[in-house]
């Protein structure tokens, strides 16, 4: 199995890569496929695609911001069961991340986890391993843990509507971490969704509570 980085839309990966996001995750979740040109010409945003004898079977993306020295992974897609592919994403996107670090040890990572206790009719394309509540007990046991606040990220499809059922947590590479600063988290969020204007009133009024909180804990998921 390869781990290809993908830079322009014009790679046939990339058109694969695509169609499985399209097939795995709700619409609103998935940037229209023009629209990935400056992402992916984007230096920060890191993507990836397993690639098993010149099929694209799964994905990854993620970003390291070094003033802050954190990461961000904004999607995994397994796209077939009994290949490894969910371990050999991970081991392959915590080399490159120690690579951008230069030897620093990172704080930790963000995800957007689906929490499928409070949303139930989420889909995903058919694939076991896809499914939320399979995907939520993995996260856990990779040592992801929830931010307590109630969580909303603006619809991906620039509408200015808010999208629920999902817990911002983190997964903390330095030991002892059991809480994030408030602020630390809004101005994460803020600049993460820098690229959609229409920000929903929702969203806005979280950034407000999260920067008028001192800490904010770590629960288990």
């Amino acid at each position: 199995m390869e781990y290809v980085q993908l830079k322009n839309i014009n790679d046939p990966l990339f058109a694969q890569m695509h169609k499985l996001m399209q097939k795995i995750f709700p619409k609103e979740e998935v940037l229209d496929f023009d629209l990935w040109k400056e992402p992916l010409e984007d230096p920060s945003i890191r993507m990836f695609v397993a690639v098993q004898e010149g099929n694209v079977v799964g994905a990854t993306e993620y970003r390291y911001y070094p003033d802050t020295n954190i990461a961000m992974t904004d999607f995994t897609i397994i796209g077939q069961e009994g290949l490894g592919i969910g371990k050999f994403l991970a081991n392959k996107r915590t080399e490159d991340l120690n690579q951008l670090a230069h030897g620093t040890e990172i704080i930790g990572m963000f995800a957007e986890i689906y929490n499928p206790y409070m949303v139930e009719n989420f889909t995903f394309g058919g694939v076991t391993v896809m499914n939320p509540f399979v995907r939520r007990e993995v996260l856990s046991h990779l040592g992801y843990q929830k931010l307590n606040f109630s969580y909303v990220h603006p619809s991906w499809l620039n509408d200015g509507e808010a999208v629920h059922g999902l817990d911002l947590c983190f997964l903390p590479f330095k030991s002892g971490v059991t809480s994030l600063e408030g602020k630390f988290i809004a101005k994460f969020l803020k600049t993460y969704y820098t690229v959609l204007p229409n920000k929903p009133v929702e969203w806005l009024q979280m950034i407000d509570h999260l920067e008028s909180r001192e800490e904010v804990e770590l629960q288990p998921i």
